[in-house]
């Protein structure tokens, strides 16, 4: 295997990661509960996806 006959400077070894970074996740908003959520992806809070019900959220019980 070939080594590089000279270290890499900080500066040069910087440039490169500059490209690996991580983007924000997109959100959008709920239109029912107005909640954010994913994109394309049924709202957690109010379980509605387009304006159809598809989840039905249950209510906690309090523990004793």
């Amino acid at each position: 295997m070939a080594h590089p006959k000279r270290k890499h400077s900080t500066t040069r070894r910087d440039k490169k990661r500059t490209h690996q970074k991580l983007s924000a996740p997109a959100i959008s908003v709920c239109p029912e509960c107005k909640q954010p959520k994913t994109p394309h992806c049924i709202c957690p809070h109010c379980g509605t996806y387009k304006g159809k019900k598809y989840v039905e959220k249950k209510e906690k019980k309090p523990k004793k």
